[in-house]
């Protein structure tokens, strides 16, 4: 199980450490999810995830309001001696004093934000995500083609770098080469980036690792991009060991990564082929299937008719 540190949680969205003299170092958040503990705040606490981030909003903090410093006491108490792993309070609300109490006792820090709760959970939620997502290192190169992010796979040495560069000479975008960190950010979305010790470079053999933001400029790099479509190259046997290729597109294969299909198209590789030029028809063409015309499909109907 992947967590991320709530140190860096308070960096990304500016949050401000009501209690400084908690420290929010070696803290971490294990769950995407995040809670407006409405329900619990009235007494309810069956089946309350205590390891979720608590958000306080207007709805909340009103209902706090309305109630007298008893059952206010109460209310808090029941929420923090759960060992939330912090509080955030939004539209910079007032922090009661029981909150202080409490979150000193039990060691529990309290951030605030002048964001409103609804555009700030839904962007601590997609930024937990993409934080604790499932992830996978796969070989290969991943470039944007016209706004399709291309995973260029094959066996080593068959030109899956030379591919990529001769691509990014002719405007495209590098993600990442030789390993590519996918993760899965939705159940139909994928997420490739690079590793930050090898973002930019590109191994060639022969010449050695060269620098593509140095080389290209900042247009020529993307820092992550989703995964749209696999390229599978393999060197082309003509057909003495029964390889068949699909010759009109009729037939559809897809890889499966981290339980997601993605689109895979096989590319018999040979001397005289221009990888990179049928890597742009391929990304070309899922984009038009994306938008609802399958050429191939559009051929046979013609020839059936």
């Amino acid at each position: 199980m992947y967590s991320a540190e709530l140190i860096k949680i308070v960096e990304a969205f500016q949050l401000v450490n009501i209690l400084p003299e908690i420290s929010l170092q070696g803290r971490v958040v294990k769950k995407k999810e995040v809670n407006r503990p409405a329900l619990q705040l009235g007494g309810f606490y069956q089946s309350f995830d205590n390891e979720r981030i608590q958000v306080i909003g207007r709805v909340e903090h009103s209902f706090l309001l309305s109630l007298d410093e008893e059952k206010r006491k109460k209310a808090v108490y029941g929420l923090f001696k759960r060992e939330i792993p912090c509080l955030i309070v939004c539209r910079d609300m007032e922090v009661f004093p029981e909150m202080l109490e409490y979150a000193r006792e039990f060691d529990t820090p309290i951030l605030c934000t002048a964001q409103s709760t609804t555009d700030f959970i839904a962007e601590l939620i997609y930024w937990l995500r993409e934080e604790l997502a499932d992830r996978v290192m796969m070989h290969g190169v991943l470039v944007d083609i016209y706004g399709e992010g291309v995973l260029i796979t094959g066996a080593s040495g068959i030109g899956k770098s030379e591919t990529a560069l001769e691509l990014i000479k002719r405007g495209h975008r590098l993600i990442a080469d030789d390993a590519v960190e996918i993760k899965k950010i939705a159940d139909r979305r994928l997420i490739g980036s690079c590793p930050e010790i090898i973002r930019y470079l590109i191994e060639l053999r022969g010449i050695g690792i060269i620098n593509v933001k140095e080389l290209f400029g900042v247009g020529s790099v993307k820092d992550q991009k989703t995964v749209d479509l696999v390229i599978k190259l393999e060197l082309w046997d003509g057909g003495n060991k029964g390889t068949a290729y699909d010759r009109l597109g009729l037939n559809e294969e897809y890889m499966e990564i981290l339980g997601n299909k993605v689109q895979l198209n096989t590319i018999p590789v040979r001397p005289g082929r221009n990888v990179a030029i049928i890597c742009e028809s391929a990304a070309i063409a899922n984009r038009q299937k994306k938008m609802g015309k399958n050429t191939a499909k559009e051929f046979v109907d013609m020839i059936g008719k």
